[in-house]
């Protein structure tokens, strides 16, 4: 089972109320209850046992504080992405540095264009990465991803998105064989293997949630959600991110986890 030392999350910026939405329904994030969830989000990472690395917000760039996005670490060294939205791509130049911090250059590598990834659409269970194709991942930054994986020893499959923004929109590994399922993953052949905990389409926002170190966080006001993970034996500790959701983003966004 993975464990985690490290975590890195970066201050949202007031632009944040200017971030890219498919829910303008839903409005625009008030930045002062959004500054205050994310400072209960980094105290449940800390209640989970790591470090937490804080940065900077980045005002030219409204949707930095989804930091997941420009970089995927695995175990063996991290991966610069090429994020596929044009507004957010230049964020991949502010996280290199920052991982200069726990990397050296030889274990840091990049996709490059017109390879796309974005890291919420990866998802790590072991040493095998699951890619979802997506708006933002295309087919030659999954190529180059897959190379850098073999060259590391570890390996990856592609899984085609048809209405999600990013794969861990809908499915979430918890460790322990066990995922968080939603809409289109529910059925999907890639995940038959595993123990599936079915999330209704009314609280399909709620699977995203993340392991950290034994403790699953979870988004506060998904009650079906919550219970199901406590009934498969997990320790929670649930998290408000309204004023994240209605800028397409989740727990799993929020932070690199390694």
């Amino acid at each position: 089972m993975a464990s985690f030392t490290h975590t890195i999350v970066r201050r949202p910026s007031r632009s944040l109320v200017d971030g890219i939405t498919s829910a303008p329904e839903l409005g625009k994030p008030d930045f002062e209850l959004a500054l205050k969830q994310h400072s209960t989000y980094i105290d449940a990472l800390l209640e989970c046992g790591v470090d937490v690395t804080v940065l900077p917000p980045l005002e030219q760039y409204p949707d930095s504080v989804f930091v997941e996005d420009p970089a995927v670490i695995t175990r063996c060294g991290a991966i610069v992405t090429n994020p596929g939205a044009a507004s957010r791509n230049g964020e991949k130049d502010e996280i290199e540095p920052v991982l200069h911090r726990f990397f050296d250059e030889e274990h840091i590598k990049r996709i490059e264009a017109p390879g796309t990834l974005d890291g919420g659409d990866v998802m790590m269970v072991g040493d095998h990465f699951y890619v979802g194709r997506s708006a933002r991942t295309n087919e030659e930054g999954i190529r180059q991803f897959f190379s850098i994986l073999e060259g590391w020893g570890l390996s990856g499959s592609e899984v085609p998105l048809e209405l999600v923004l990013h794969l861990k929109t809908g499915v979430n590994y918890i460790e322990n064989n066990t995922m968080l399922v939603s809409g289109e993953f529910i059925e999907k052949p890639d995940f038959a293997d595993y123990t599936k905990i079915v999330v209704p389409q009314e609280e399909a926002y709620g699977a995203n949630c993340i392991w950290v170190n034994g403790t699953v966080i979870v988004a506060e006001g998904y009650p079906t959600v919550l219970k199901a993970v406590q009934d498969a034996g997990y320790k929670t500790v649930v998290v408000d991110t309204s004023e994240y959701r209605k800028l397409d983003g989740g727990l799993s966004c929020m932070s690199l986890r390694f």
